[in-house]
């Protein structure tokens, strides 16, 4: 077993450090000093690829490059589905990241970690992740599993909702359905800590983590309200990897069977070519 009282000081420190970020304004991350940005796609435990962002990333060699990283938690395993979700180890893993290189490493909200912040259930292949992923848990720490539990809760309150960078790209983890923009309150993303309203259905922060919507005029108008050219998010699966949603967003994923992710200079001027032309596949066989 883990030594449950070193997770919890990493995960609690973590969450410190969330807010703290240089750059944070209220629950948005401004990039000022960033000379290019690795952005990777929804990881739901896939250890391998991050094992793989580590070595792609280099921090310790590139002192002005930044990595944001989404959706840790909720495993995708269609290979044993009797055992219980393990993506808690990926959420240690960032922490303990996020301890090293505080003002380089940013995890943004995804709608699977809203979801354990909600209570709000998320099934996939006839199973309930948020079950799944409490029962990993209890494998992992036993008589601490509630402790344990309530730090995640806490570091995943503590998230930012996105990265923009210096060249006007903004990652996030979904655009809004144009249905919610009218409605829409970017007030609460000013704030550190979201009103209880704003992560359910139709809220601002639900809107950001569980959109799927990708037309070209949804894109412009959020374009425009947030004060952004272009967008990176993840959310929505890309069987090639990586895909081109519209003139403004690309889609990036990071889970099984093509993980991929986006490295591009966030100072000279950006477009959706250029950063599709600066996305890869992680090469898994390299941690084989």
């Amino acid at each position: 077993m883990p030594d449950p009282q070193k997770i919890l000081t990493t995960v609690n420190r973590a969450a410190e450090l969330m807010r703290a970020t240089p750059g944070r304004t209220g629950s948005i991350i401004h990039l000022a000093d960033a000379d290019e940005v690795m952005v990777v796609g929804d990881l739901h435990g896939n250890l391998g690829a991050f094992k793989s962002t580590l070595q792609v990333a280099a921090l310790d060699r590139h002192p002005r490059r930044h990595l944001v990283l989404q959706e840790l938690v909720h495993e995708i395993n269609k290979y044993d589905e009797d055992r219980p979700d393990r993506s808690h180890r990926l959420v240690d893993l960032v922490a303990a990241l996020k301890c090293q290189h505080p003002e380089r490493v940013h995890l943004i909200l995804g709608n699977h970690e809203l979801s354990e912040l909600t209570g709000r259930v998320i099934g996939k292949d006839g199973q309930t992740l948020n079950l799944r992923f409490r029962l990993g848990i209890e494998q992992a720490y036993g008589p601490r599993t509630n402790d344990v539990y309530q730090a995640y809760l806490a570091l995943f309150a503590s998230l930012p909702v996105g990265v923009k960078t210096s060249n006007r790209v903004l990652v996030v983890h979904s655009l809004p359905d144009a249905r919610y923009l009218d409605s829409l309150d970017l007030e609460v993303l000013s704030a550190d800590r979201w009103p209880e309203e704003s992560m359910k259905r139709g809220g601002t922060i639900y809107a950001v983590t569980w959109g799927r919507d990708t037309t070209p005029e949804t894109a412009d108008r959020f374009a425009e309200m947030i004060d952004a050219d272009l967008f990176i998010t993840g959310h929505q699966p890309c069987d090639e990897g990586f895909r081109r949603a519209s003139h403004r967003q690309i889609i990036v994923d990071g889970t099984y069977p093509y993980p991929a992710y986006c490295l591009f200079n966030s100072r000279d001027p950006a477009t959706v070519e250029s950063l599709l032309a600066s996305c890869r596949l992680f090469d898994l066989h390299e941690n084989d």
